[in-house]
């Protein structure tokens, strides 16, 4: 049940609400970032994302974050909230006292390439960089600006590890926003959740709500790890821009996430770009341990948090963040792509 509010956590990011976007159309893959520019065709996003059964656990088509870390090192550098990011140590509430526990993750990966018809020059992603844009990307989203001295705190069970050692959040970026969003669980989640509360009297309340702070930013070309960003998308052209959203707190379900997309040359055409864009979601081990307790119960049986959150219960409807992780990464992927599209017309 919980699993649900994961799912829409990642709303921040963007969703399949931009109708007027250019269409485009999903292509499955086994590895998109090593997708053959030249066999991408237009319109068409190549994809894949770290589920079936090459999955670390099977059940949740999920990998564990230092299984991950380890088979995935250039991933990890660029897509965990911090290159450093390591499963941290939380204060947790447990039946009215607070214990310190190691707080394991899993997560979820999702990977895209498709072809924007403009030079890298035509393109400024300074442009997307403000709350119109967000909320553009997804109405059922509420947005608002926050100032960098109110983020956090750092020190409950959703802030602890999430704090930059490189940087404060929301400063050190020439071109940047600070975000608090609240997404509202729509469908039969609220219900389910209602049930759950008044089962698990006396345990801590599941919200009916989503509640994250995070940065949107730009960066330039002098501003990135050229290198590096070549080495993960597997394209030895430069990097023109990122745009990239940081999510570092959230009130329940997600430890973090951040969608990174990256601008380059096309190696063949010198009027088009190549965007390799991903979506990385951590979601606590804590939430899929709930399994249990709902498949004992018929009436939450369909609210298992894995199975919710993968796509995979009747409570899933629609394109959208009720659709589940993977339905969802390729809805807001196609979002974004529409919209880049669109705007170069």
């Amino acid at each position: 049940m919980g699993m649900r509010h994961a799912i829409v956590l990642l709303a921040l990011f963007g969703s399949a609400a931009a109708s007027a976007a250019t269409d485009f159309t999903i292509q499955d893959v086994s590895d998109a970032r090593k997708t053959d520019v030249t066999q991408i065709k237009p319109g068409t996003i190549a994809f894949s994302d770290h589920t079936g059964t090459s999955a670390v656990d099977s059940e949740a088509a999920l990998s564990h974050f230092d299984e991950w870390a380890d088979k995935h090192p250039t991933e990890k550098k660029f897509l965990a909230l911090f290159p450093s990011y390591a499963e941290p140590t939380v204060p947790k509430l447990v039946s009215g006292t607070t214990s310190q526990v190691f707080e394991k993750l899993y997560m979820y990966v999702a990977q895209a390439r498709f072809v924007l018809d403009r030079p890298p020059s035509a393109i400024d992603l300074s442009r997307y960089v403000n709350l119109q844009f967000l909320q553009k990307i997804d109405p059922a989203i509420t947005h608002k600006a926050l100032a960098p001295s109110d983020i956090g705190p750092f020190n409950d069970e959703g802030g602890t590890g999430n704090v930059n050692p490189d940087r404060t959040w929301c400063t050190g970026r020439a071109t940047l926003i600070c975000i608090q969003s609240s997404y509202k669980l729509e469908g039969k989640i609220p219900m389910g959740i209602m049930l759950v509360n008044k089962i698990r009297e006396g345990s801590k309340k599941v919200a009916d709500h989503i509640d994250f702070q995070s940065e949107l930013s730009v960066l330039g070309p002098s501003d990135v790890d050229q290198a590096g960003l070549q080495e993960l998308t597997t394209l030895n052209t430069p990097v023109s821009g990122v745009l990239e959203q940081n999510l570092f707190y959230v009130n329940q379900i997600l430890k973090f996430a951040k969608f990174l997309g990256v601008f380059q040359a096309d190696p063949n055409d010198a009027n088009k770009t190549v965007v390799t864009a991903f979506m990385a979601i951590a979601v606590k081990a804590s939430v899929l341990d709930e399994k249990r307790g709902y498949e004992n119960m018929p009436v939450l049986r369909n609210l298992v948090p894995a199975q919710v959150l993968m796509g995979q219960s009747s409570f899933n409807s629609g394109n959208s963040i009720s659709a589940g992780l993977p339905a969802y990464a390729r809805n807001e992927i196609k979002t974004i792509a529409g919209i880049l599209q669109r705007d170069a017309k």
